[in-house]
């Protein structure tokens, strides 16, 4: 069984992208469109990473972070955002 990660984009090509490397190295990628999304996927079943963006609309990539580190059923759940941004290094870790 292949290990599920979570792309949080609000776009499709980024989220497309990640999808076909993720596929090519034997990951399933689930997609969501925004932080809303994503949660409402992390509660349909486990992901073994969560990579999100931190711009998108409803609930963006620091919200969301906060939310899964806040579940008691995904607390460790591994999470990543991209290597560059406007969020600094207090933000993430709050």
């Amino acid at each position: 069984m292949a290990k599920r990660v979570l792309v949080v984009d609000d776009s499709a090509s980024v989220r497309q992208v990640q999808g076909f490397v993720l596929g090519g190295a034997g990951y399933e990628g689930v997609e969501a469109v925004d932080g809303k999304d994503a949660l409402a996927k992390l509660a349909g079943g486990a992901v073994h990473l969560v990579l999100t963006d931190l711009n998108m609309p409803n609930l963006d990539g620091l919200g969301l972070i906060r939310a899964v580190r806040a579940s008691a059923a995904h607390r460790l759940t591994p999470h990543r955002g991209p290597s560059s941004g406007r969020a600094s290094q207090a933000d993430l870790q709050s």
